[in-house]
């Protein structure tokens, strides 16, 4: 069963969109549950993303895509 990798929806309260301004791990790769696999950009915060989950990544946003609170980015398997 896929776990899904999401942007946060409770770390920022002002701004409804965020950029992934990168991936760490390539498509495909393998991770452990807490390994950092992303970063985001708020218009005043930068955050970064922790895999939810062990497994295999598959990416669904591309770096760049500008995204909403709650989005599904992209899942482990």
């Amino acid at each position: 069963m896929a776990t899904d990798i999401t942007i946060p929806s409770d770390l920022w309260d002002e701004d409804e969109e965020t950029v992934i301004t990168s991936w760490l791990v390539d498509d495909g790769s393998t991770v452990e549950e807490g390994a950092l696999i992303a970063e985001i950009m708020t218009a005043k915060v930068q955050y970064e993303i922790l895999a939810p989950a062990s497994g295999t990544v598959s990416i669904k946003e591309e770096a760049d895509a500008v995204v909403a609170k709650g989005a599904v980015i992209g899942s482990i398997e």
